[in-house]
């Protein structure tokens, strides 16, 4: 005796409908497309900006390892009454502090032969090599001899712009300096208030040479510790302001740097990326103009395929699969076109691309929601008409 008999699949399978979904489309012809480009570039800028903002954070942290973790920048303010000391004396620091350094920046021009460049001049002692792990790359440091002449160090960018090499003397004003080493590139340093690979560093006496009055601005300090940095922050404070009675004293810390440069990159990347959300709104907005529009074209075919049997699911299906054909079509182009503008951005930028695979996700998922959020109050609308209603439009 035979079995009782399975009950045939009805309605059309998956592979039917994607099939009908994209023949529709394609008889939608250049509304199609252009309700796709719509949605790609909504999509693209949103990709494009989360990773141009993520590159650009990259960056950032990148250029700021090498000003070093554990330094700190102590900035000095005099008040206009207070009398400058005659000598900064940083010989005995605190145990928290390795090595400290006085800082006096002021701008000079220098030439060397027919070339002239206006460039920053730093003067500090001979703890600054240690502060800022400098190290030559031709000739030497300089050291406690040479307080007395008039031999100078040249950052390796403006030794490259004078054509100057060990040996050399420069002319500023009525002295000629002897340059005794040029320093290894260092990179730039947000945290410092002179880029060593610009500058010509000399003894903080030979400052007055040019004209200045040494009056030191910057202390530069290492800490022996990253973890007690903070503390390590407090007690420099007090410590120059005991030497330094009257002075304001305000230490930066390379954390408050990376803290506040991250801050700043997210919340304007985010603002950028609510511009580009606003474009993707506006895309999907095209995808429910254009469903709208089909479901009128097509009201005698939605009322014969009811009278063929169709069920509302299927007719609602027929209209959303291509509102998310649409999304779906304009959120892959709108992501590769995206990550090729980011990283097109990174290139011509100078930086080191970084992928925020968040992006990818958050792009295309927003496209896609928003496909199947507009698309689906079209659909609904052509499920519920009446087939003897649909029949009779002309």
């Amino acid at each position: 005796m035979a079995g009782p008999l399975m009950p045939e699949a009805y309605g059309p399978s998956w592979p039917q409908r994607l099939s009908e979904a994209l023949a529709s489309l394609r008889q939608a012809g250049p509304r199609a497309w252009l309700t796709l480009i719509g949605i790609a570039v909504g999509c693209a800028a949103l990709v494009a900006l989360l990773n141009i903002g993520h590159s650009a954070t990259q960056h950032a942290r990148q250029l700021c390892r090498g000003m070093g973790s554990d330094l700190l920048v102590a900035n000095l303010q005099r008040p206009a009454e207070v009398v400058p000391p005659v000598a900064l004396d940083l010989s005995v620091l605190p145990a928290s502090i390795r090595a400290a350094a006085p800082l006096l920046v002021s701008v000079a021009t220098v030439q060397l032969a027919s070339k002239r460049h206006e460039t920053l001049v730093g003067a500090s002692t001979l703890q600054l090599a240690q502060v800022l792990d400098l190290q030559a790359s031709q000739g030497r440091l300089l050291s406690a001899y040479d307080d007395d002449t008039t031999h100078v160090l040249l950052g390796a960018t403006l030794a490259r712009q004078l054509g100057a090499r060990v040996g050399d003397r420069l002319q500023s004003g009525r002295y000629l300096f002897e340059v005794v080493g040029v320093l290894a590139h260092r990179g730039y340093n947000p945290m410092l208030p002179i880029q060593v690979d610009d500058a010509l560093l000399m003894p903080l006496p030979g400052m007055r040479r040019l004209g200045a009055v040494p009056e030191v601005g910057t202390v530069l300090a290492r800490g022996h510790a990253i973890a007690v940095l903070p503390d390590t922050a407090r007690t420099l404070t007090d410590y120059l302001a005991a030497r330094l009675p009257g002075y304001e004293v305000d230490v930066q810390l390379p954390q408050q740097l990376l803290e506040g440069m991250a801050n700043q990159s997210r919340m304007l990347t985010w603002v950028l990326a609510g511009f580009a959300g606003i474009a993707l709104l506006l895309g999907g907005v095209g995808v429910m103009n254009v469903m709208l529009m089909s479901v009128a074209q097509r009201r005698r075919e939605i009322g014969v395929r009811m009278a063929l049997g169709a069920r509302t699911r299927d007719i609602a299906w027929l209209f959303l699969l291509e509102a998310l054909l649409l999304a779906g079509g304009g959120a892959l182009l709108g992501t590769l076109v995206g990550l090729a503008a980011s990283w097109g951005f990174a290139l011509l930028s100078g930086w080191r691309y970084a992928l925020d695979a968040s992006s990818i996700g958050l792009g295309m998922g927003s496209a896609l929601s928003l496909g199947l959020f507009f698309g689906l109050q079209p659909a609904l609308a052509a499920a519920h008409l009446q087939p003897v209603l649909a029949l009779r439009d002309d």
